[in-house]
């Protein structure tokens, strides 16, 4: 263990990235490197140049280096929000196709799939998505797989889809270069009660309700599943209560009795979400968005959006961009 070699790791932020994230990764390296008593772990931060960034907790950081000298690191983390760009596209997102084309691992932590995708570092990859994102994503780029996965590694692309899973996956690398006992010992310090690899799906909280979709019984979680694939094309209630076996009385009191709303108002509010997706994180037209969330027209997904909401979706863009650009401030991000 002691003679293992030492491994770098870099993390790209971004203005607006997930505060969270970083902290959850580089807490348990640090950990690890004290449990041993050795560097086994080295990390930097990076930014597109050495100008300062700014999380989305408004927390200022400056990078020890830019990408251009972004070299010789075995691990390389993107940490953004959703509508993170890089100031020139062309340049940066070289030099990150030149560091993988040169055997470094590459992932994305929450928002920070979005710049790897722009850059065509997913392509024929599967990526896990924070389903806070998900219909934002797939509408920007649909051709490419997402799974509901909290960790999903495919080659040499790890996607991540938020802090608690970036412990986990640093985790995992600890288990991987020192030993079980060290990572079990540094999941201790912090009371980490469950490391997570793959095949663990994100948990989703159902609407107005304490539960989450994977606590629901297994006809209503069905039903979850249908309207959650059937946002573009939507379903009936009728169809929806055949296929989990319920007849349309019974599928209307025990989804109001689990999860504290009506299937047709769930329904509804889920549609109703990932078009606010699209609004704040996509420069999609009101009638694109409405036929995105199964609308043949947009005055449905206006009237809608705001009793969902209490803003229109065309105030609510206004109010996001606002945010954005007078306020140089960055949406939330998870």
């Amino acid at each position: 263990m002691v003679g293992c070699s030492v491994k770098k790791l870099g993390f790209l932020i971004f203005d607006g990235f997930p505060m969270a994230c970083l902290t959850s990764m580089i807490e348990p390296l640090r950990a690890a490197n004290e449990i041993t008593g050795h560097t086994k772990f080295t990390w930097q931060l990076i930014g597109e140049n050495r100008k300062r960034v700014t999380s989305s907790a408004m927390v200022g950081f400056d990078p020890d280096i830019g990408l251009d000298s972004a070299d010789g690191l075995d691990y390389l983390y993107v940490l953004s929000a959703p509508q993170s760009e890089f100031n020139d596209p062309k340049h940066s997102n070289g030099i990150l196709r030149k560091l993988v084309q040169h055997g470094m691992h590459i992932g994305g932590i929450s928002g920070g799939v979005f710049p790897l995708a722009r850059a065509g570092l997913l392509d024929g990859f599967t990526t896990s998505v924070h389903w806070c994102y998900r219909a934002a994503f797939e509408a920007e780029f649909p051709q490419l797989e997402t799974v509901d996965d909290v960790i999903y590694s495919d080659r040499s692309r790890t996607t991540v889809s938020g802090a608690a899973a970036g412990f986990d996956v640093m985790l995992k690398l600890i288990e991987q270069q020192l030993d079980a006992e060290i990572m079990t010992e540094v999941a201790c310090w912090f009371q980490h009660p469950l490391v997570r690899g793959a095949g663990v799906q994100q948990r989703i909280p159902t609407a107005n309700s304490s539960s989450t979709d994977d606590m629901l019984p297994p006809a209503i979680q069905k039903a979850v599943q249908l309207f959650s694939e059937s946002m573009d094309e939507p379903i009936s209630m009728t169809e929806v209560a055949k296929i989990v076996g319920l007849s349309p009385r019974q599928m209307e009191r025990k989804f109001k009795q689990e999860t504290g709303q009506s299937p047709i108002h769930f329904y509804r509010s889920k549609r109703m979400n990932a078009a606010r997706q699209l609004v704040q994180y996509s420069g999609d037209s009101m009638s694109q968005i409405a036929l995105a969330v199964g609308y043949s027209t947009s005055a449905l997904l206006v009237k809608y959006y705001t009793e969902e909401f209490g803003i229109t979706p065309q105030e609510d863009r206004e109010k996001v961009n606002m945010f954005r650009v007078n306020k140089n401030a960055p949406v939330p991000s998870v």
